[in-house]
C-alpha cells in the first residue's frame, strides 16, 4: 500500500513507562469474524506481516493527541499509540473509532477514564451531572481551587471531568493571568496555592491541557508558578536559568520555525519533568505518564525533521570536517551530534537504520578520527559517546570504513588505532573512558557480529587487517611494561630463584587488566590470528610476568589469560608451554601465596584441577617431572597427587606398549602416535575454518629481540621429519607383526604398505 495517509508507527507502553516502537506499517479499519466487530488493523510495510489487530471497543476511551496521535488502553498496564505520518490519516481512523462509539468526531477523548470501582459509584449519577462546577477565577477563590484540584487526583473519573471543565472554559490561561497579578502584588500566600493548582493540573495527565501549557504564550508562566514551593522558604528561579543561563546553541542557524519551537518545547517540557517537579511517589508515578509520552514523540519529530532537511546536514558536516573551523565552534558541532544521536533512539528501527546511514554517508566517521585525537576531554568525551551509537547500530559498518582507510593511511592515524590510543591515554583515575572504549573494541572483533557470507571474507579479512596494523598498539603499554629494562631483579632472601617485579602503580595496572582482558576475548574468538601473534611474540612469557604485581586483580587477568589457552587443549600451545617452561611464575605465585585461602588460591588450583580433570598428558607430564617435589607437601586438595597418579598410570601404559615390541622401536624418539601428528600439522594449517574463514593469512612479522623463537615454518619442518621417521617405523612394526603371527596363527592376508 502506497498511501502515505494512513502510513503509522504502532508503540507500546512498557513496565518502565518508556515507549517502544513495534514497526511501521499501514493501518485500515475493517470488520474482524473472529473478534465480531470492527477493527484496528496494522500490517508491517516491510512483509505485510500483522502489526496489530484491535477490536473497536465500544467502551475503550482513545484519546487523540498533538493532531497526529490515537493513543488508548487495551487492558490493564497496556497501552497501545499510533503515530500518524500525516495529520489527514489520523483524523480518518479517528471518524472511525468515533463513528463505532457514537462520538462526534471533534472530541479529544472519546470516553470517560473509569475504573471499576469509580464506575460502581457514579453508575446511578444522571447525565447532566458530567461536569465539575468550578469556582470563579479570582484571588479570592485561590485556596478553594487549590483544595479541588487536589482533592480529585485519588479519582480517575473526577480528574477526568475536571480536565474536562478545564479545557471547556479556558481556566488555565485565567489562572495564568491571576499568577501575574499575585507575583505584581508580592502576594506569597496566593503564590503557594497557585503551585498547588498547577501541579495539580500537571497530575491530570491530559495531553489537551499540556498543549495549551507547553505553548510559547504559557510556558514561563506555567514554569514561575511551580518555583513558589510551599516547602522552600526562598522560591527557585527557574525561569532565571531558562532565559538567561540555559543559552540555545545554533551550531547552524535553523529556519524553520515550527521545528525551532518544537526544540525550544521539549527542552523546557524535559526541564519541567526532570528539574522542576519532586520525584513521584509510588502512587504518583502513572500521574505523569502522558507527559513523558509528550517528550518522546516531541523527540521524535525534531529527528524526523532535522534528518529530511539534508542542506542543513551537509552544511553541519563540511564545517566539522573543515580544518579551518576553530576549536570552540567544532566542540559546538560535536556536542550538537551527540543530542541529535541521543534523540535518534527514540527513532523506530527502520529511520533509525535510514539516520545512520546518512550520517555515514556524510562522513561521520572521518570527522570522528579528527575530534578524537583533539586535547579538549569534553570534545574527546562526546566523540567517544557518538561513536558507540555507529559501533552499536552496524559494527560491519565501521570495520568496511577502517579496512578501506587503512590502504591510504599510515597505521598511527588509523581510526582504531586512534580509539586505542585513547583507551590507553585515559587521564581518568578511574579509566571509565578507557573501559567503554574497550567494550566497543571487542565489539568491533568480535567473529560473532561479523557477516556470515559463503566465503567469511568479513572475518579472514577484518581480523588480518587487525592484527597487522592495530595489535601492536593494543599491546605495547603490556610489552613495554614487562620488558627487562623496565623490571626490577631482586634475589629472595634465602632462595635462589630471582624475582621479577613489575613497577606498576595502580591506574597503569587497570589499564593493564583492560588489555589482558582484550586478549582473553581473542584466544577464546581469534583461534588461528592470536595464536600466531603469541607464538611469535612469546606473548605468554610476558604476560605471565604480571603474575609478581603486588595488584593481585591484575595477576587474576594474567592467570586467567594462561587458563583460557590451557582451555583450548590445543598441543601446539601446550608445547609452547611445557618448551618454556611457562608453569614456573605460576607455581611461584602460588608458593608465594603460602597458606592463605584467597582467590588467587583457587584460581592456580582449578588450573591445574583442569589439566588433571582433563588428562591432558603432556602438560601432566610436564608439572610432575620439573614441579612435582615442590608441590607434594600441598595436601589440603588432592589436585598434585592426582596428577602424579595420572602420570604413573600413563608411565605405565606406554611401557607395556613398549613391551610389546621389538627394542629397535623403543627409543623415546619413536613413542608418538603418528596419527596425532598428522593432526597437529592440519590443525596448524587449516586452523577452524568455521571460525576464521578460508583466507590465507599473512604471518606476523617477528621482533628481532625475539629471533631465538622458533617460528611457524621450522615448527612445520621439524614435525614433518618426525612424521616421516614414525611412517617408517610404523612400517616395519607392520612387518615385524606380520611375522609374528605367522608363526602362531599361519598366513596373514598380504598387507598393501
Amino acid at each position: 500500500m502506497s498511501d502515505t495517509r494512513r502510513r503509522v508507527k504502532v508503540y507500546t507502553l512498557n513496565e518502565d513507562r518508556q515507549w517502544d516502537d513495534r514497526g511501521t506499517g499501514h493501518v485500515s479499519s475493517s470488520y474482524v469474524e473472529e473478534l465480531k466487530g470492527m477493527s484496528l488493523l496494522v500490517r508491517a510495510e516491510s512483509d505485510g506481516s500483522l502489526l496489530l489487530e484491535s477490536k473497536i471497543n465500544p467502551n475503550t476511551a482513545y484519546q487523540k493527541q498533538q493532531d497526529t496521535l490515537i493513543v488508548w488502553s487495551e487492558a490493564e498496564n497496556y497501552d497501545l499509540a499510533l503515530s500518524f505520518q500525516e495529520k489527514a490519516g489520523c483524523d480518518e481512523i479517528w471518524e472511525k473509532i468515533c463513528q463505532v462509539q457514537g462520538k462526534d468526531p471533534s472530541v479529544e477523548v472519546t470516553q470517560d477514564l473509569i475504573d471499576e470501582s469509580e464506575e460502581e459509584r457514579f453508575e446511578d449519577m444522571p447525565e447532566t451531572s458530567h461536569l465539575i462546577d468550578l469556582p470563579t477565577c479570582e484571588l479570592s477563590k485561590l485556596e478553594e481551587i487549590a483544595d479541588l484540584v487536589t482533592s480529585v487526583l485519588s479519582s480517575p473519573i473526577r480528574r477526568e471531568k475536571l480536565a474536562l471543565a478545564l479545557e471547556n472554559e479556558g481556566y488555565i490561561k485565567k489562572l495564568l493571568q491571576l499568577f501575574q497579578a499575585c507575583e505584581d502584588l508580592e502576594n506569597s500566600e496566593g503564590l503557594h496555592h497557585l503551585y498547588e493548582i498547577i501541579r495539580g493540573i500537571l497530575f491530570l495527565n491530559k495531553a489537551t491541557l499540556f498543549e495549551v501549557m507547553f505553548s510559547d504564550e504559557c510556558i514561563m508562566d506555567v514554569v514561575g508558578c511551580l518555583e513558589y514551593d510551599p516547602a522552600l522558604a526562598q522560591p527557585k528561579r527557574h525561569r532565571e536559568f531558562l532565559t538567561k543561563t540555559a543559552k540555545f546553541k545554533e551550531v547552524i542557524p535553523i529556519t524553520d520555525s515550527e521545528l525551532r519551537q518544537k526544540i525550544h518545547q521539549t527542552y523546557r517540557v524535559q526541564y519541567i519533568q526532570d528539574i522542576i517537579l519532586p520525584t513521584p511517589s509510588v502512587f504518583e508515578e502513572n500521574f505523569l505518564s502522558t507527559l513523558t509520552s509528550f517528550i518522546f514523540f516531541n523527540k521524535v519529530e525534531i529527528v524526523s525533521m532535522l534528518q529530511e532537511d539534508e542542506k542543513f546536514l551537509s552544511e553541519v558536516f563540511a564545517q566539522l570536517t573543515d580544518e579551518a573551523t576553530d576549536d570552540d565552534k567544532r566542540r559546538e558541532l560535536v556536542n550538537f551530534f551527540k543530542e541529535f544521536c541521543a534523540f535518534s533512539q527514540t527513532l523506530q528501527p527502520q529511520n533509525r537504520d535510514a539516520f545512520f546511514k546518512t550520517l555515514a554517508k556524510l562522513g561521520i566517521l572521518p570527522a570522528l578520527e579528527i575530534v578524537m585525537g583533539m586535547d579538549d576531554l569534553q570534545v574527546r568525551s562526546a566523540a567517544t559517546d557518538i561513536f558507540s551509537y555507529l559501533v552499536e547500530f552496524s559494527p560491519s559498518m565501521v570495520r568496511e570504513f577502517v579496512m578501506q582507510e587503512a590502504q591510504q593511511s599510515d597505521d598511527d592515524i588509523l581510526l582504531i588505532n586512534v580509539v586505542i590510543e585513547q583507551m590507553i591515554c585515559d587521564t581518568d583515575p578511574e579509566l571509565g573512558g578507557a573501559v567503554q572504549l574497550m567494550g566497543l573494541l571487542r565489539t568491533l572483533i568480535d567473529p560473532e557480529n561479523m557477516l556470515a557470507t559463503t566465503n567469511k571474507t568479513e572475518k579472514s579479512e577484518f581480523l588480518n587487517f587487525f592484527y597487522n596494523h592495530c595489535m601492536h598498539v593494543l599491546t605495547a603499554p603490556l610489552l613495554t611494561n614487562t620488558s627487562e629494562d623496565k623490571c626490577e631483579k631482586d634475589n629472595i632472601l634465602g632462595s635462589n630463584k630471582t624475582n621479577t617485579i613489575c613497577p606498576d602503580n595502580y591506574q597503569t595496572a587497570q589499564l593493564l587488566a583492560l588489555i589482558l582482558e582484550l586478549l582473553t576475548f581473542c584466544v577464546e574468538h581469534h583461534t588461528y590470528h592470536i595464536k600466531n601473534y603469541i607464538m611469535n611474540k612469546d606473548l605468554l612469557r610476558r604476560v605471565l610476568v604480571l603474575m609478581n604485581s603486588k595488584h593481585t586483580f591484575l595477576a587474576l587477568c594474567a592467570l586467567r589469560f594462561m587458563r583460557r589457552i590451557i582451555g583450548l587443549k590445543d598441543e601446539f600451545y601446550n608445547r609452547y608451554i611445557t618448551k618454556g617452561n611457562l608453569f614456573e611464575p605460576v607455581i611461584n605465585a602460588l608458593l608465594d601465596n603460602g597458606t592463605r585461602y584467597n582467590l588467587l588460591n583457587s584460581a592456580v588450583v582449578e588450573l591445574f584441577e583442569f589439566i588433571r580433570v582433563e588428562d591432558i598428558k603432556s602438560l601432566t607430564a610436564h608439572i610432575v617431572e620439573n614441579f612435582y617435589k615442590a608441590l607434594e607437601s600441598i595436601e589440603y586438595v588432592q589436585t598434585f597427587k592426582g596428577l602424579k597418579t595420572k602420570y604413573e598410570q600413563e608411565k605405565d601404559r606406554q611401557n607395556q606398549k613398549l613391551n610389546s615390541v621389538p627394542s629397535i622401536l623403543r627409543s623415546n624418539r619413536f613413542r608418538r602416535d603418528a596419527k596425532a601428528l598428522e593432526d597437529d600439522e592440519e590443525m596448524w594449517f587449516n586452523e577452524d575454518d568455521d571460525e576464521e574463514g578460508k583466507a590465507v593469512v599473512i604471518p606476523i612479522e617477528k621482533s628481532k629481540t625475539e629471533d631465538d623463537f622458533p617460528d611457524s615454518y621450522e615448527k612445520f619442518m621439524e614435525t614433518k621429519k618426525v612424521l616421516l621417521m614414525e611412517q617408517t617405523v610404523q612400517t616395519v612394526s607392520l612387518w615385524w607383526l606380520r611375522q609374528h603371527q605367522q608363526v602362531q596363527m599361519g598366513p596373514l592376508p598380504k598387507l598393501q604398505t
